[in-house]
């Protein structure tokens, strides 16, 4: 029973701090790779609700990439190559998570460090 009980504590602990640490990277990414067009990213990450994030970064960002390319912002078509790359493929699970952390109807704010 106190092997079980330590067992399920490790695994509590340590699955709360794998989450965090895919949101960190998720805001790592947004800072990286988004913040250059969108400055204020505290507001741009709040304009929308989790579900919208959610449905936005389908299907491998498929609307997100729609939405850039019928922009007329020409540096918004160039990021295209990004979205198609291995390293959104990759990141996009943590963006979508950092996205959703700090939505409209989530009460979270990013912090700035």
């Amino acid at each position: 029973m106190n092997k079980f009980f330590i067992s399920f504590i490790f695994i509590v602990i340590f699955s709360l701090l794998n989450v965090e640490a895919a949101v960190y990277k998720g805001q790592k990414e947004f800072v990286k790779k988004c913040a250059p067009c969108h400055r204020e990213g505290q507001e741009f990450v709040a304009q929308k609700t989790i579900s919208e994030w959610k449905k936005i970064m389908r299907n491998s960002g498929e609307e997100l990439i729609r939405i850039h390319l019928i922009s007329k912002d020409e540096k918004a078509k160039d990021s295209y190559i990004y979205f198609k790359s291995k390293a959104f493929e990759k990141k996009s699970v943590h963006l979508i998570q950092f996205l959703a952390e700090y939505a409209k109807d989530s009460g979270k704010v990013p912090a700035c460090n």
